[in-house]
């Protein structure tokens, strides 16, 4: 197999514009008791709360926070996920931008919200910013769908990745969710708080899904059409009857800001 093309930070970033429909229709949501955990580690509920859901992409979690009561708001920078997140909730407002920059007024918001996006803000950049828009006595949370990786499908699936993407190590990518990722400047303290969850979805969601990720949008067509190929027959041997069972680790990680 040819050696992969190495997709710089900003071209992974951006890849998702050209696949919004595909990631809409494949990506997993996240489990009642995410929600439940936001609820019980900031003190207050949802419902009435001043939600910002900061790189909403295609909406999947501004929707589950908007059902829990939120008034959400969506920061999104891309064009192809914003006009599928207006497409799929007309009703919830989305407004162009991102973490580094928020288009948002000072102490605007009570929950500030990354959904699988913190990692590509600039933390030295995000991190003020999240603290000039909260409250006082306000949260930001980020979270992220992990897979299990002591489920042996999973691990198999996840070795098979990391030889296709050689050098990229993916592994560690995907696990790297302490506070010092979060925050290298140690102004925020935060609590790690994990779910496990899963769902049972048909061979092709499941590759649909993995196809969505930007490791494998900026991957070349003969490269990943190979992949694709190879790996259907892996998780046939696996699941015969076509139905892969998912299962998640959502790491949540939640700081408060001061009261005062």
């Amino acid at each position: 197999m040819t050696t992969p093309p190495q997709a710089d930070h900003s071209a992974r970033a951006h890849s998702f514009n050209a696949a919004a429909a595909q990631y809409a229709a494949n990506r997993p949501s996240y489990p009642p008791a995410l929600f439940d955990a936001l609820e019980e580690l900031t003190g207050r509920p949802l419902k009435g709360s001043r939600v910002v859901d900061v790189g909403a992409g295609t909406g999947l979690a501004t929707a589950r926070l908007h059902e829990r009561g939120a008034d959400v708001i969506a920061v999104e920078p891309g064009a192809g996920m914003a006009a599928e997140f207006r497409r799929t909730l007309p009703g919830v407002p989305v407004v162009r931008g991102n973490g580094n920059a928020l288009p948002l007024a000072d102490h605007s918001a009570d929950l500030l919200a990354y959904a699988q996006s913190w990692h590509w803000t600039d933390p030295a950049l995000a991190v003020p910013e999240a603290l000039r828009v909260l409250r006082p006595g306000g949260a930001l949370a980020l979270w992220w769908n992990t897979d299990a990786h002591d489920v042996p499908w999973i691990a198999d699936s996840g070795r098979r990745i990391d030889r296709h993407f050689a050098g990229l190590n993916l592994s560690a990518e995907k696990r790297n969710f302490d506070a010092r990722f979060a925050d290298p400047t140690g102004n925020l303290d935060f609590v790690h708080h994990e779910i496990r969850w899963s769902r049972r979805v048909p061979l092709d969601t499941h590759l649909a899904n993995l196809g969505s990720h930007s490791v494998f949008l900026t991957d070349t067509e003969e490269r990943a059409t190979a992949f694709f190929a190879e790996e259907r027959r892996h998780l046939l041997a696996a699941f015969p009857d076509g139905l892969v069972e998912e299962t998640y680790d959502v790491h949540l990680l939640l700081a408060p800001t001061p009261t005062t």
